[in-house]
């Protein structure tokens, strides 16, 4: 309870001290005007502030690359997490902006984490520069990060989910690699892969409101409305494949005992990354985002072989494996005074900068599949081991993805992630039925959506 009350201590501090610094902009920004026009043209620096890691963003070389075509504008990386951990970072920008501090870009890991920020005014509106830049969000990106009716930010890697094995782990069981597949088919994978003190599969989630997807995985694997919100707003958890999420994730670990204890996981803050390279687990359930990783990184040098399958879908579908997705969303702060030029960089990011980085899948629509077949083979081909990735069941799973259909950004995501985050824990812990989980669920969820209306 203390963790959630400082929590939203530290959100109204930052709404505070943003919504001053508004003030202070509007009382300035016509006298100023001039001033700011004769400085645009002038050399600046702004800052960006990232989870993202050099392994998994060549910042040196992407950096490069967009100074080259902007020499007037110079790009300090701000790392804030040496784990590519998002919620570390999270943590910093929200601190950072409480106390004032000067950023000019910042990346958010998922839409429900930038809404949020966008209801605390965090963020600046970018309408004006996309209608100058004559284009429509719809038209150019995968991901369309409106809220409230405006755009406070652009999507950069797009990020859909698929299932990480390891290859000699299911060689030695006999079992193949899956092309398409049912979550029976993965509970049953996770059973004959749990030996020898190790378990099948972990989950990485739901963490005090984040990674909230691993609450809802079947609720997830369906053409649309696969969220806890319907694509028009309202509730879905009305939806048979939320209880049926439960209850899998309770079979797998109280009487399989092929997941990872939910005890375990917050007890020693375990990480999806440490218990997949170290082979405490044969499965996890994770992002495109991991390509740039899977061949061997710093950190975990490859020590196994890798594959990969679709995410497991509640019946198979044979035009492909419905999957949810989100990406990185790049936003101007507010507190920015180099708005243009961080605008600037977010455009090019989001757009030819995901070509030029080479590493990540991009929300960008006129990224061709050749594009993105040629990205996946030059990051493998990059690793320290390309030779311990199956990279056709990688193309594969990549190419046979169909995105579900989920609901908009809403600014109170987060509130009911982390809401349906302590159900989830009451019921792991148990402190109540699967039952009553779910009729605290829905009355909870809807309670949050009558309060924001």
């Amino acid at each position: 309870m203390k963790k959630i009350l400082l929590l939203f201590l530290n959100l109204s501090l930052v709404l505070g001290i943003l919504a001053a610094c508004s003030g202070q902009k509007q009382s300035s920004s016509s006298g100023e005007k001039g001033e700011q026009d004769q400085k645009s043209k002038e050399p600046v620096t702004i800052r960006f502030y990232t989870h993202g890691t050099e392994d998994g963003y060549a910042w040196k070389k992407t950096i490069s690359a967009f100074e080259e075509k902007y020499p007037n504008i110079k790009v300090d990386v701000v790392q804030l997490s040496e784990k590519q951990d998002g919620q570390e970072a999270l943590k910093k920008i929200d601190l950072a902006a409480a106390s004032g501090e000067e950023m000019d870009v910042v990346m958010f890991t998922n839409t429900p984490e930038y809404a949020q920020r966008v209801n605390l005014g965090m963020l600046e509106p970018i309408d004006d520069f996309i209608k100058k830049d004559g284009f429509k969000v719809a038209d150019e990106y995968k991901i369309d990060p409106k809220v409230n009716g405006k755009y406070y930010g652009l999507p950069g890697k797009y990020v859909s989910w698929f299932v990480l094995l390891n290859k000699d782990k299911l060689d030695a069981a006999g079992l193949e690699v899956p092309k398409s597949w049912t979550w029976d088919e993965y509970m049953e994978y996770a059973k004959k892969l749990t030996k020898d003190g190790k378990y099948g599969t972990y989950f990485h989630g739901p963490w005090q409101g984040a990674w909230a997807n691993y609450i809802n995985l079947k609720m997830q694997s369906q053409e649309k409305d696969a969220a806890f919100l319907k694509t028009d707003g309202t509730s879905n958890m009305d939806s048979p494949l939320y209880k049926e999420s439960l209850a899998m994730r309770l079979k797998m670990e109280k009487e399989d005992k092929s997941a990872v204890p939910y005890t375990s996981m917050i007890s020693q803050k375990m990480n999806y990354r440490d218990q997949f390279f170290t082979q405490q687990v044969s499965m996890i359930v994770t992002g495109t985002y991991m390509i740039a990783e899977l061949g061997g990184s710093e950190r975990f040098p490859a020590e196994f072989n890798v594959a990969v399958a679709p995410f497991p879908q509640n019946k198979v579908n044979e035009k492909g494996a419905y999957s949810p997705a989100d990406g990185d969303i790049l936003g101007i702060s507010a507190n920015s005074k180099h708005k243009e030029e961080a605008y600037k960089f977010i455009r090019w990011y989001t757009t030819e900068g995901q070509v030029a980085q080479g590493i990540n899948i991009s929300s960008w629509k006129k990224t061709t599949e050749d594009q993105t077949i040629k990205l996946i083979n030059d990051t493998i081909a990059g690793a320290q081991s390309p030779e311990k990735v199956d990279k056709e069941s990688l193309i594969h799973s990549v190419q046979t993805t169909i995105t579900a259909k989920g609901g908009k950004p809403v600014p109170y995501q987060k509130e009911i992630d982390l809401a349906l985050s302590t159900e989830f824990e009451k019921l792991f812990l148990g402190k109540q039925s699967l039952n009553e989980t779910v009729a605290s669920s829905k009355k909870i969820v809807q309670e949050i959506i009558d309060k924001n209306k």
